[in-house]
C-alpha cells in the first residue's frame, strides 16, 4: 500500500513537470486544461520507453506493442504477450454519461481534488429516440436534468471537460477532438476502440479502472496478444469498411479476439478512410478484442487537418517510424483478407458474428423462419455516423428520389456529432433524407443502446430491422424479444429500407416502378471529408475552470437517480461456505442480460435502484425462463433480484454459474457492482469476456472458471457451493468448489481456475480496488 501512495506522489511531481513544459508544445487536445501534457511529451516518452523495451526483447515489434509498451510505467518491464501484467500510463480518459455517473461517484469516494490526466464526460446515452432530434433532446434535457447537473458540476470541480446533451456520441467526439496517432486512452464504454481509426490503442474499461487513472495510478492490463489482419486489394463498389469487420467477426467469432489487439496492415489499408478505419476498430469490441488499430497514413493526416489539428498530423508524420509495425514482426495469429473479393454482408440475427452474404440472406431468412420484410432501417451509431457514411447513404436516397421512390420501411438517421449534423444540414443531406421519408434523430446513441421508444410493433411480434449499428443481441434495440436485428453497412441498410425486404441484392436486382419500368441502383459514391470543411455547429462544450475547488457537487439523499457509495465489506478471511446458486445462466449471457440498458439507464447513478435489474435477462438453465429462479431458503420462485435481496437479508452469500464468454458486450461495471451489492461473492463460468472479468475483480468478487468446462453440467441451479482454499489464495494456484447437490447425492469437488495476480488478490482482501486505493492513500 505504501508503494501505491508513492506512485500517486510520483505522478503528481511528473504532472507538475509536464505542466511546466506544456506551454511550448502541441497539447494533446486544444480543449484540454491549460498546462496539460503535449503530443511531444507523449512521443518523447514512447521513444525512450521503446529504446528500453527493444533492449529487453531484442526483436521486431508490432504496432500494437509499440503503442502499449511505449506507455509502460516502468520501461524495464519484460512483457510476455498473454502473460505479463503491465502497468501503463494512458494519455487520457473518456466517459459517457451512463457510466460516468458511477465512475464519478467512485472518484468522489477517493477524496482526490482533481483528475491527474485529461478527462472528459460525454452526454450521449440518456436521450431516448421517439419523435425526432429536437423534441427528443428537449425531453431528455428535462427528464435527466438532475444527472446532467451532477455531471456538469463534477466536471467543473474535478477538472473534467463536459460535453452537453446534443453534442454527439462519445466516440465521434473523441475522434474529432482528442484521438491522436500513437496515443493510449481508456474509456468507460466498450466501443472506445473507435479511436483506433486515428492510430491509437483505445481500450474500453469499467469505471473503477478509470478512477485509478484519474487518481494518478498506473493502469493494469495483461500484455495483449496481437492478431494481425493483412488487407490486400482495394475497397470498392458496394463494399464498405463495415464489411471488413463483419468478415473478421465471422472468422474470429464473438470471443476470438479476447485478450488480443487486432492490428490491421497491408496495402489494402490505403483504400480505407480514417473514419472507415474507426468503424472497423469500433466493432472489434464484438469479437472481444482489447482494441484494434491501424498504422499512421495520410488518410489520418487528412482527417486531422480537416478537424483543425494540422500540428498533430505534422508531428505524427515525423514520428511515423514508431507508428507502424516493424518489418519481420510476428503475430500470434494472422488473417488475410483480399478486399477485391469482399462482398456486402449482414450479420445476425441475435449475434454479431453470424455472417450472411447479401445474396444469401433472403434464402437464409426463409430457411430459418426469420421475417423477410424489413420493418425499420436505422443508420448512425458510434460505428457508422461519419460524414462519409452519411454522404454514401444520401447518394442512394437521392437515386431513389430521382426515380420516384421513397423508403418502404421507417428509416432513422443518427448523426454522430453536432459537427456532423451541422455539416450535413448545411450540405443539404438532412433535407434529402427527410424528403425520402426519413426521421433524423438526436446526436446521441438512441436505438443502438435500446433508447428507442418504438411504436407500431407489439412486444413479442417477430419482425426484422436492419441497422448500421454494432450489436444485435435479443431485445438490444427496442426491448422486443421478437425483433431480429441485422448489423450491416449504412449503404446496405439504406438499400434494404428502400427495397423493403431481405434478399434485395443491388448488384443484380431491380425495383419495379409505378410506370412498370425497372429501376437499378448504381454503386454509391460519397465524400470522405466535406469539400467546404466541417461546420462546428452549436458550441456544446463546457471547459472546466482553472480552479474548481469552490464548486459544490450535490447528491440529494432522497434522489432516485443518484446515490453515494458505501464501501463494500472486506473479506472476512474465511472460505465461502454453502452458498446457494442464485442462477445457472444458460447460453449467451452478455452484460445486457446481466444489467439491461434501455429504461434502466436512468438508474445508472443509483446502485440500489439499478440492482433491481440484476440478471433479469439471463436464461435460467433449470427452467428455460428469464427472471424466474427458486429461492433455496423458501422453495418459492421469484424474480432474480428479489431472491438475491432475500438471501442478503438473511446474511447468505450466493454465487452465479455461467457458460462461455460470460459478460461479453458492453463495458458496464454495473454488471459487477450489482451482484456485489446484492451479496454475491463469486461468478463461476466456462470462460469470461475480458472487461467483465476485470470489473468483477475490481469490486471484490471472484470470477472463476471451471478447470474442466464439463463441470458446468455437473452442478445444478438448486445446488449449494462452497469456495474453499481462500486462505491459500495465490496467483496461478487453482481453488476448489465443494458442491452439495440438492438431489441428496454425495458431495463432490471440482477445480476452478482464476487469473488474479498479487495486487488483484489485495483488491479481493480489501473488498474492492477502491477500498485498497483509499487505504494506500491513507498511509
Amino acid at each position: 500500500m505504501l508503494a501505491a501512495s508513492r506512485v500517486i506522489r510520483k505522478r503528481t511531481a511528473t504532472l507538475a513537470a509536464q505542466h511546466a513544459r506544456a506551454a511550448s508544445g502541441v497539447p494533446l487536445s486544444r480543449l484540454d486544461p491549460a498546462g496539460s501534457a503535449t503530443v511531444e511529451d507523449s512521443y518523447a516518452r514512447m521513444e525512450a520507453n521503446l529504446a528500453e523495451v527493444r533492449k529487453t526483447l531484442g526483436r521486431p515489434l508490432t504496432l500494437a506493442e509499440k503503442i502499449v509498451y511505449g506507455h509502460l510505467d516502468d520501461p524495464k518491464t519484460a512483457p510476455v504477450r498473454g502473460e505479463t501484467y503491465l502497468k501503463l500510463r494512458p494519455d487520457r480518459v473518456a466517459m459517457q454519461d451512463a457510466t460516468a455517473q458511477m465512475a464519478v461517484i467512485q472518484f468522489i469516494s477517493s477524496g482526490l481534488p482533481k483528475t491527474a490526466v485529461p478527462t472528459t464526460i460525454h452526454c450521449d446515452h440518456l436521450i431516448a429516440a421517439e419523435n425526432g432530434g429536437a423534441k427528443d433532446l428537449a425531453v431528455a434535457s428535462d427528464v435527466n436534468r438532475e444527472v446532467y447537473d451532477f455531471l456538469a458540476s463534477a466536471g467543473a470541480k474535478f477538472g473534467m471537460g463536459f460535453w452537453k446533451p446534443g453534442s454527439g456520441i462519445i466516440h465521434q467526439i473523441v475522434l474529432e477532438n482528442y484521438a491522436f496517432p500513437g496515443g493510449l486512452m481508456i474509456g468507460t464504454d466498450s466501443h472506445t476502440p473507435n479511436a483506433g481509426g486515428l492510430g491509437m490503442c483505445a481500450v474500453g474499461v469499467g469505471g473503477a479502472d478509470a478512477v485509478d487513472v484519474m487518481a494518478g495510478l498506473p493502469w493494469e492490463l495483461k500484455a495483449p496478444k496481437v492478431i494481425g489482419v493483412h488487407l490486400s486489394g482495394r475497397l470498392s463498389g458496394w463494399c464498405s469498411p463495415k464489411d471488413v469487420i463483419l468478415k473478421v467477426a465471422d472468422i474470429l467469432t464473438v470471443s476470438g479476439g479476447t485478450g488480443a489487439i487486432i492490428e490491421y496492415h497491408g496495402p489494402g489499408v490505403e483504400s480505407i478512410s480514417c473514419t472507415g478505419m474507426a468503424t472497423i476498430c469500433n466493432m472489434g469490441a464484438e469479437i472481444g478484442a482489447t482494441c484494434s488499430t491501424f498504422p499512421y497514413n495520410e488518410r489520418m493526416g487528412d482527417f486531422l487537418r480537416s478537424t483543425n489539428r494540422g500540428d498533430h498530423a505534422r508531428l505524427a508524420a515525423d514520428f511515423a517510424a514508431h507508428l507502424r509495425p516493424d518489418e519481420g514482426c510476428e503475430y500470434d495469429q494472422l488473417i488475410h483478407i483480399n478486399l477485391d473479393e469482399l462482398e456486402p454482408m449482414l450479420n445476425g440475427p441475435f449475434t454479431p458474428d453470424l455472417m450472411n452474404k447479401i445474396d444469401e440472406v433472403g434464402d437464409n431468412a426463409r430457411k430459418n423462419g426469420w421475417p423477410v420484410e424489413v420493418s425499420a432501417g436505422l443508420i448512425g451509431s458510434c460505428t457508422n455516423s461519419s460524414y462519409e457514411d452519411m454522404t454514401r447513404s444520401a447518394a442512394l436516397a437521392k437515386q431513389a428520389l430521382d426515380a420516384g421512390l421513397k423508403f418502404r420501411a421507417p428509416f432513422y438517421v443518427t448523426p454522430g456529432s453536432e459537427q456532423v449534423r451541422a455539416t450535413i444540414a448545411r450540405d443539404g443531406l438532412i433535407e434529402l433524407f427527410e424528403r425520402a421519408g426519413a426521421t433524423v434523430l438526436a446526436n446521441a446513441c438512441g436505438p443502438c443502446i435500446g433508447q428507442w421508444n418504438r411504436h407500431g410493433v407489439p412486444e413479442g411480434q417477430p419482425n426484422t430491422i436492419v441497422t448500421s449499428y454494432n450489436r444485435n443481441f435479443a431485445k438490444r434495440n427496442d426491448g422486443n424479444p421478437g425483433t431480429h436485428a441485422f448489423v450491416t453497412s449504412p449503404e446496405t441498410t439504406t438499400l434494404l429500407a428502400l427495397a423493403g425486404y431481405l434478399g434485395f441484392d443491388p448488384r443484380k436486382d431491380s425495383i419495379k416502378l409505378d410506370d412498370g419500368t425497372e429501376f437499378r441502383f448504381k454503386e454509391p459514391t460519397g465524400m470522405e471529408l466535406p469539400p467546404k470543411g466541417f461546420d462546428p455547429g452549436e458550441d456544446t462544450f463546457q471547459a472546466p475552470p482553472a480552479d474548481g475547488s469552490t464548486v459544490d457537487v450535490v447528491v440529494d439523499p432522497a434522489s432516485q437517480r443518484l446515490q453515494l457509495l458505501q464501501p463494500f465489506p472486506e473479506w472476512d478471511g474465511r472460505d465461502y461456505e454453502d452458498c446457494p446458486v442464485l442462477i445457472k445462466a444458460k447460453g449467451k449471457c452478455t452484460t445486457d442480460h446481466i444489467s439491461m440498458a434501455g429504461p434502466w439507464l436512468k438508474y445508472r447513478g443509483h446502485l440500489d435502484n439499478i440492482s433491481n435489474n440484476a440478471y433479469i435477462g439471463a436464461v435460467n438453465a433449470e427452467n428455460g425462463k428469464t427472471n424466474h429462479v427458486r429461492n433455496q431458503l423458501t422453495g418459492e420462485h421469484d424474480k432474480v433480484p428479489n431472491v438475491a435481496r432475500q438471501y442478503k437479508a438473511q446474511g447468505v452469500k450466493w454465487v452465479v454459474l455461467g457458460d462461455e464468454n460470460f459478460g461479453e458486450g458492453s463495458s458496464r461495471e454495473h454488471a459487477a457492482l450489482e451482484p456485489r451489492h446484492l451479496g454475491g461473492v463469486a461468478v463461476i463460468t466456462k470462460s469470461f469476456a475480458r472487461i467483465h472479468e476485470t470489473n468483477l475483480k475490481k469490486q471484490g468478487m471472484l470470477p472463476l472458471t471451471f478447470a474442466d468446462p464439463k463441470d458446468y453440467d455437473r452442478i445444478s441451479g438448486d445446488d449449494r457451493v462452497s469456495v474453499v482454499g481462500l486462505d491459500q489464495f495465490k496467483p496461478g494456484q487453482a481453488l476448489k468448489l465443494r458442491v452439495k447437490p440438492a438431489s441428496g447425492d454425495a458431495a463432490f469437488e471440482v477445480a476452478v481456475n482464476h487469473t488474479f495476480n498479487e495486487e488483484q488478490i489485495e483488491w479481493f482482501k480489501h473488498g474492492s480496488a477502491l477500498n485498497r486505493m483509499k487505504a494506500a492513500m491513507a498511509q
